[in-house]
């Protein structure tokens, strides 16, 4: 049996696949459509600073994380930063994300403020999420918060960020999201997050040198176009490269591309919605607010929030990060980058009036075609098993469901997979 065995995609979920074949003696071949590791976590040059298409973070929860940065020897490149969030509410900021911040919440009543309150601390408290397959996202919240804290707090933040799929979340989906922010803490009144000294592709290209170093193989700017099956076996790959023969293949591309490159599959993956992302980067001369992350609830603002990734890491400026998260087919997704661009202007220069047009620097716009996956209540019974046929295994980031796509999560399992691929006969 040969020890190559191919791998699509070299998102943190490829890589961690690749990363661990390779620490078992395997030689992994990893095939990326992109000129570079990444995917979503990939950089570019933002006229001359290397940093990332698309923002990421880190929480105390981050396990796997931590763990192949200690295996790797970059224990020592992980920062933590007292970080504050905000909410851009009733046209001004006001401070949001802990019990002092909810109390002096203006706009807000007090009964409305206590159920929240209760909903946020019983919801980071929480461990088992099975009961919560029964809900829908947005009943659940409701439930909890209430009209008035529910029409003031979320209908927009979900109208923006999920459009008409808001009506259908899974509660556990939504629940993780809320828990994983909220146990990531100094104390009850300090949020704590971390970053990487030169943001994730150092630990991206340290993952890919490793791989390399016993045997493995990157096939970047290579797209798989085909997964070739002989009656129920797969047999190999077809790329720009023409047919190469494999006994075991691994996919970790999204969903709806492995229905592109396997139609035979696609009647297997009937639950897949997946919408895309337009991020706007903006480096500006100074900083818009003090926060890092600030929520946003304004009938002329079309965006959920706004990351100020330079109050996470300073090394990079005042970098602010807008993304669009919205369905292909909305014409949203569509309109042009200097759409996008007067938007973001219009927007900061409402909230921080002290901004004029000098002092956006420089302004980029990145597009993900398959950034989100919409997980609908009790998803995880409607995934097939990730080994799919003999020889293929296909996972994506809503495999470690209930747990949003992120970084270690994606780490975390696809080392596991790995693991469960080399064992396979």
């Amino acid at each position: 049996m040969s020890d190559k065995i191919a791998v699509i995609g070299a998102g943190p979920m490829g890589l961690a696949v690749a990363y661990q074949l390779a620490l078992d003696g395997f030689k992994p071949v990893v095939y990326e459509a992109d000129d570079r590791v990444g995917g979503m976590t990939a950089t570019f040059d933002f006229a001359g600073q290397e940093i990332e298409r698309y923002y990421h973070f880190h929480c105390t929860s981050d396990e796997a994380f931590f763990e192949v940065l200690g295996e790797l020897g970059l224990s020592h490149k992980l920062r933590w930063t007292k970080t504050k969030m905000g909410y851009w509410f009733d046209g001004k900021v006001q401070a949001w994300g802990n019990p002092i911040a909810l109390l002096r919440f203006k706009g807000l009543g007090w009964m409305a403020k206590f159920r929240y309150g209760i909903f946020a601390f019983l919801a980071t408290k929480r461990n088992d999420w099975r009961p919560l397959e029964r809900y829908d996202a947005m009943s659940w919240i409701r439930s909890w918060v209430g009209k008035e804290g529910y029409t003031k707090l979320w209908d927009k933040l979900l109208s923006l960020k999920f459009y008409e799929y808001r009506f259908n979340l899974s509660t556990p989906w939504m629940w993780s999201r809320v828990r994983r922010i909220g146990r990531s803490r100094y104390n009850l009144f300090q949020e704590k997050l971390g970053y990487l000294e030169g943001g994730s592709k150092t630990l991206l290209e340290a993952m890919k040198t490793k791989i390399e170093s016993v045997g493995g193989e990157f096939r970047l700017s290579t797209p798989v176009s085909k997964i070739v099956f002989e009656e129920d076996n797969v047999v190999g790959i077809e790329s720009r490269h023409g047919f190469e023969a494999y006994a075991k293949v691994i996919s970790t591309i999204p969903l709806p591309i492995v229905t592109q490159i396997a139609p035979a599959l696609k009647e297997r993956f009937t639950n897949t919605d997946n919408i895309g992302v337009v991020c706007v980067i903006a480096r500006l001369s100074k900083p818009l607010t003090q926060n890092f992350w600030l929520n946003t609830n304004d009938d002329s603002m079309d965006i959920p929030g706004i990351i100020e990734y330079g109050n996470l890491n300073p090394d990079v400026g005042h970098i602010v990060y807008v993304p669009y998260y919205v369905p292909q087919h909305n014409p949203i997704y569509s309109d042009s980058n200097e759409v996008f661009e007067e938007k973001i202007k219009r927007y900061f220069k409402r909230i921080n009036p002290t901004l004029n047009d000098d002092d956006f620097e420089t302004i980029a716009v990145h597009r993900y075609y398959y950034a989100q996956p919409i997980c609908p209540p009790n998803y995880l019974d409607s995934l097939p098993d990730e080994q799919i046929a003999k020889g293929l295994w296909v996972a994506d980031t809503t495999y470690y469901y209930p747990e949003d796509r992120g970084i270690s999560e994606s780490i975390g399992y696809g080392r596991a997979m790995a693991r469960r691929v080399a064992n396979a006969q």
